[in-house]
């Protein structure tokens, strides 16, 4: 039997901008080759028109129906920082923010940036809150990359029902988490977490560490702003749900949990960063290593999306020519033994600068697919391609069926 190395490039898609697209203006010869020696196809990652986020899309693409394993961003990013989650417990995306004003309550306070400067040191702040915050339940803190971190509750009577304690925009007050539902566990979880946010303040307000980042006139860290709490599901690994051994190599604290919640290997990669500057030479070598010895490996890269947010039509190109150069050694694969996907988890086009419900493009690589007559990589060519429209579970099933894992359905 045979493996598969699924290759996502992050926010891929994009919509023509006077007929052109980053992808189908990138010079992409080792991309366009493999379209050529393949079949190809546009995907969309749920279902047409739906938009999806990274980590839905992400599931979606590993045999995971969305609809019944997601239930939040916080307990994959948790499990990103490093929080081995377990099911019952409510987890908190995290970002270290700064606020300012009069009054003792954070909720007083006005948001003036909700990155605090993209501060990056804060291992003293993680140590400081999980040592003096006092709350009448278990909770785990942890830093995760830059400016971000992970907050989970666990314990008995809780609900991811709450809201955020994020505004999600500067110039306004913190918010107060409210229950979302008129229930006592979600009263009572939003009384936990206001009493975290309330403590976890005092803490950050007067830590040594900010104190010296006010005199080098940096932002303070002195908020722990929360937002997408979800309570962690019970969810089979990879190898209970399919049979194979999972390996996911990424640089982003998100793709990096969707990972080990399915008990996947998720390597440390060198220079991996999941920005614009990742090593993406070194996440390929280990990606090929890794497709030695395991049975279904995902390559996960990152900058793609963060141009398209940014509306950089030029750098997004950019980057997809340097992916282009990066992935060459994969056209040394023997096909017979691997299949080679190569796609996105969605659009993002650089005039919308968000996810979108348009397909993504998607090659196939492997002995025995139905070559088409696609010679280019890119959204305006793939559709003419010999797997027309699927969705991103159907592409799952595909891979499977060619390197012989997939049951008979029947007799």
């Amino acid at each position: 039997m045979g493996k598969v190395l699924l290759v996502i490039l992050d926010g891929l898609g994009d919509r023509p901008i006077n007929g052109k697209t980053p992808l189908s203006e990138a010079k992409t010869p080792n991309l366009n080759k493999l379209a050529e020696m393949g079949i190809n196809g546009i995907m969309d990652t749920i279902s047409p028109g739906i938009r999806p986020g990274s980590d839905t899309g992400h599931l979606s693409l590993l045999g995971y129906d969305p609809y019944k394993y997601y239930t939040g961003r916080g307990p994959i990013e948790a499990a990103g920082a490093g929080i081995d989650v377990k099911p019952g417990d409510v987890a908190f995306r995290v970002n270290f923010g700064t606020v300012k004003g009069e009054g003792k309550s954070v909720f007083d306070k006005i948001v003036v940036d909700r990155r605090a400067g993209r501060i990056s040191e804060t291992d003293p702040l993680e140590k400081a809150i999980n040592e003096k915050v006092k709350l009448d339940i278990d909770f785990i803190f942890k830093r995760g990359s830059g400016h971000r971190g992970a907050f989970v509750l666990r314990g008995e009577k809780l609900s991811d029902k709450v809201g955020d304690t994020d505004p999600h925009k500067t110039g306004v007050k913190v918010k107060k988490c409210i229950p979302l539902e008129d229930r006592d566990d979600a009263k009572r979880t939003a009384e936990i977490v206001n009493s975290f946010m309330e403590q976890s303040h005092k803490i950050l307000e007067n830590h040594p560490l900010n104190k010296e980042r006010e005199r080098k006139g940096l932002l303070k860290a002195n908020v722990t702003l929360l937002r997408g709490a979800g309570m962690c599901p019970h969810i089979p690994s990879f190898e209970e749900k399919h049979g194979m051994k999972l390996a996911v190599i990424a640089g982003t604290t998100l793709i990096k949990g969707i990972g080990k919640l399915l008990k996947g290997y998720v390597p440390d990669v060198e220079g991996a960063t999941g920005s614009k500057n990742t090593n993406l030479e070194n996440k390929v070598k280990e990606a090929l290593k890794a497709i030695k010895s395991y049975d279904f490996v995902l390559l996960h890269i990152k900058a793609t999306d963060e141009f398209s947010h940014d509306g950089d039509f030029e750098g997004k190109k950019k980057f997809i020519e340097k992916v282009d150069k990066a992935i060459e050694p994969m056209l040394n694969l023997d096909f017979g033994e691997v299949c080679l996907i190569i796609t996105g988890d969605h659009s993002t086009p650089i005039k919308v600068r968000d996810h979108t419900g348009d397909p993504v493009p998607v090659i196939i690589v492997h002995e025995g697919v139905r070559v088409d007559d696609v010679n280019e990589f890119s959204e305006l060519k793939a559709w003419k391609g010999g797997l027309c429209r699927i969705r991103g579970m159907d592409l799952f099933r595909i891979s499977l069926d060619l390197v012989n894992k997939m049951e008979k359905f029947g007799a």
